[in-house]
């Protein structure tokens, strides 16, 4: 069974990240991404990078994964409206 560790692991691998949580209990799984590489991207292809790092782990190993992806910039103003 697949842990959130390992899916940590697999997007670190193909994404450079300056954060990266993932929890799940080995069936659903959520992931905070943060990337430089996310910049000028919408929703939809943020996601896409992601799924295009995970390859066939999405159908073999992953069965659901709810993500937020963000750029570092939406990561910073994120974290100081959360300490208003």
């Amino acid at each position: 069974m697949v842990q959130p560790i390992d899916i940590e692991n697999y997007i670190r691998q193909g994404l450079d990240c300056a954060h990266l949580q993932v929890d799940g209990d080995g069936h659903h799984f959520e992931a905070v991404i943060v990337s430089e590489s996310f910049e000028g991207l919408r929703l939809v292809a943020r996601h896409q990078k992601v799924y295009g790092v995970l390859g066939d782990r999405m159908r073999e190993e992953i069965h659901a994964l709810s993500m937020k992806t963000l750029t570092p910039q939406e990561w910073s103003q994120q974290a100081s409206q959360s300490s208003r």
